[in-house]
């Protein structure tokens, strides 16, 4: 999956996981604490982003990206990488 695919499953998740939210833009350079995301709802948005992708890795490897375009491309390098 390209970073722009990814990064449309992520915003997905997140209108469904925090409804107040549909309609707003997301950008790239935006973080899910500063989206009003609390631990529960970032675990919930990255489950669902790797359910959707069909990629399994442990939560522990999603935590270092600190916005959304960089969980982004880091997912589609993981999905890459298995892939490959």
């Amino acid at each position: 999956m390209t970073k722009e695919e990814v990064f449309s499953l992520i915003a997905e998740a997140i209108r469904e996981v925090l409804p107040e939210l549909e309609g707003r833009p997301f950008q790239h350079s935006d973080s899910l604490d500063d989206l009003g995301a609390n631990s529960m709802d970032r675990a919930e948005i990255v489950m669902m982003v790797l359910e959707g992708m069909d990629l399994e890795i442990p939560l522990v490897e999603t935590y270092g990206p600190h916005n959304l375009g960089e969980l982004a491309q880091h997912l589609s390098d993981k999905a890459g990488a298995k892939a490959g």
